[in-house]
C-alpha cells in the first residue's frame, strides 16, 4: 500500500507560568515527514501564516514553523496538513534577506542589482570585505535589520530604523538624502575592530583571535518569508591556533518576524571542545553598563566616527547579550573596547541570543533604564521557553 500523500498532525503548545503574552514562534522537525513540500497550519479553523525551510541545501525541507499566539499558563492546539504535492502556499513577506556582489556599473549605493544566494572565497583573495556591496550578507524583520561583514571580523554592524516596515531592498543599507528626509533609517553602529554585537572570535592564550587564516570564507541566505529569515557564515580550515589542526565552523543567524532578537548558533567540525571562544558587545560612548554575572550583559550609549562620512554624527542605542549558562565561562571585565565573554562549545555546538534598539525608533527604547528592564525580562522568557508536543494522526 503506498503511503498518504498528505499527513495531518497536531501539535499542542503550553505556555509557562511566566507571563506570556504575544506571538511565539513554534518549530516542527519534518525528519520524520520526508517529501513535504506545502504546509497549511490551522487555529480554530482559521489559518495562519507558515513556513518551510531547507536548513541544509539537501532540496528536503527540514522543519515548519509558525507563530502561536499564547498567554501565561495556557495550552493551545494547532491543526497542521503536510503535504507532498504542490508548491508551498504564498503570504505576505515579514522578512528579508539580501547577498549582493558590487555592480561598478551603477554608483548609486542603493541600486545595486547582483543578487546572489550564496558566495565562498579562498584564502588568496586579499579584500574580501569590499568584494560584497555593504561588505556582507543583510537581514531584517520589520523591527531592526542588520548585516554581517564579510572579512575576519565577522561583525554584526546595525541599522536603525525609525518606523516599523521592510526597509533593506529600498535603501541596501545606505538610504539616500532623500529617504532620510522621508523617515527611512540608516546605520547606527561604527564597529570598527570592536565585537559590534555578538561577533564570535578566537581566544587564544589570553588573547582575542581573529577569525583570518581560514581556507575558505562563506555567506549565503538559508530562507526567508512570512516566519523567519536565517542566514549563515561558514569558516572552513581555520587555523584556530598554531600547532593544532583546522576546523571549521558554521555559524547561523535566526531571526524571527516581530522580534528583536537574533539567535546566534555555531557548529565545529571536527568537534572540540577545549577550544575558547571570545564574544560580547562594543562597548559605546559616553555610554552604561548592565550585568547580572549569569550570562547576560547590557549597555546603552553613542556610537560614532567623526572622520566616517555615514558615522560622523553620533547615534543612541543599546545592545544586548545572553549566554546561556551551560556555554559560559568567564565575564570579562569592561574596557575601553568591548563587554565581553568567553565561552566554549558543548559537544560542538555553541548558541547564544542578540539584541539591539535604536533611540530612534518610535517603537522601541529611549533610556537605558528602561532597556535594562526589557533586557531582564528578556533572559527571562528565553529561559522558559514554552512546550512543543506534537501528535500524528495518520501515522
Amino acid at each position: 500500500m503506498s503511503k498518504p500523500s498528505i499527513d495531518t498532525l497536531t501539535v499542542l503548545v503550553t505556555c509557562p507560568k511566566l507571563d506570556y503574552d504575544g506571538d511565539y514562534p513554534v518549530i516542527v522537525s519534518l525528519k520524520d515527514y520526508p517529501s513535504v513540500t506545502r504546509s497549511i497550519v490551522y487555529s480554530d479553523n482559521t489559518e495562519l501564516p507558515s513556513q518551510l525551510d531547507d536548513l541544509d541545501e539537501d532540496g528536503i525541507n527540514d522543519e515548519l514553523c509558525f507563530f502561536a499566539n499564547v498567554k501565561k499558563k495556557q495550552k493551545y492546539s494547532f491543526q497542521v496538513i503536510l503535504e507532498k504535492d504542490g508548491e508551498p502556499k504564498i503570504y505576505s513577506p515579514h522578512t528579508y534577506a539580501e547577498l549582493l556582489l558590487k555592480n561598478p556599473k551603477i554608483k548609486e549605493k542603493n541600486k545595486q542589482d547582483l543578487f546572489i544566494q550564496q558566495i565562498v572565497v579562498g584564502k588568496d583573495l586579499d579584500d574580501s570585505f569590499h568584494l560584497l556591496h555593504h561588505h556582507g550578507v543583510a537581514f531584517e524583520n520589520k523591527l531592526i535589520a542588520l548585516r554581517i561583514y564579510f572579512d575576519k571580523r565577522q561583525t554584526l554592524d546595525l541599522y536603525g530604523k525609525k518606523r516599523k516596515g521592510l526597509e533593506i531592498k529600498d535603501t541596501q543599507f545606505y538610504p539616500n538624502k532623500q529617504q532620510l528626509l522621508d523617515g527611512y533609517g540608516d546605520d547606527i553602529l561604527w564597529a570598527g575592530n570592536a565585537l559590534g554585537l555578538g561577533a564570535l572570535r578566537g581566544w587564544v592564550e589570553c588573547k582575542e583571535q581573529l577569525l583570518d587564516d581560514v581556507e575558505y570564507r562563506g555567506q549565503r541566505i538559508v530562507c526567508q518569508g512570512p516566519i523567519r529569515t536565517i542566514v549563515e557564515v561558514t569558516d572552513k580550515g581555520w587555523l584556530w591556533k598554531k600547532g593544532e589542526n583546522r576546523i571549521s565552523l558554521k555559524e547561523r543567524f535566526t531571526l524571527y518576524a516581530g522580534c528583536r532578537d537574533v539567535v546566534f548558533e555555531a557548529w565545529l567540525n571536527p568537534l572540540n571542545d577545549s577550544i575558547r571562544f571570545f564574544t560580547g558587545l562594543q562597548h559605546l560612548l559616553n555610554g552604561k553598563e548592565y550585568s547580572d554575572h549569569e550570562g547576560l550583559r547590557g549597555n546603552w550609549g553613542k556610537s560614532c566616527n567623526p572622520t566616517d562620512s555615514i558615522m560622523a554624527h553620533a547615534q543612541t542605542l543599546g545592545m544586548g547579550i545572553f549566554v546561556p549558562d551551560e556555554y559560559l565561562c568567564q565575564e570579562m571585565p569592561c574596557d575601553s573596547l568591548n563587554d565581553a565573554f568567553i565561552i566554549a562549545p558543548q559537544n560542538g555546538y555553541l548558541r547564544y541570543y542578540l539584541t539591539y534598539s535604536s533611540d530612534k525608533e518610535s517603537y522601541g527604547f529611549h533610556q537605558a533604564q528602561s532597556w535594562f528592564s526589557y533586557l531582564r525580562r528578556w533572559k527571562e522568557l528565553l529561559a522558559h521557553p514554552i512546550r512543543v508536543d506534537v501528535i500524528c494522526k495518520n501515522p
